[in-house]
């Protein structure tokens, strides 16, 4: 084998590692993000489970604040 196919070969078998590695790596990732994800929903879900009952989401009224309306005058039958 000659100087230059020597070479080559070392080039190709370190590209080969690399990809190895680089596929290791996207693996580990994708289950990092995964994970990450995971926990993002649950402290997502924790904050509505703690958020107080009566404070209105997002500016809309809350289901509560119907019952503190004063109701209007009765009209007679």
């Amino acid at each position: 084998m000659g100087l230059l196919e020597q070479r080559e070969l070392l080039a190709r078998r370190r590209v080969d590692e690399l990809r190895e590695e680089a596929d290791r790596i996207q693996a580990e990732l994708a289950v990092a993000e995964r994970d990450w994800k995971e926990w993002a929903i649950a402290r997502s879900r924790v904050g509505e489970v703690l958020a107080p009952a009566d404070e209105p989401e997002r500016g809309r009224p809350s289901k509560w604040s119907q019952l503190n309306r004063p109701v209007g005058p009765l009209h007679a039958v």
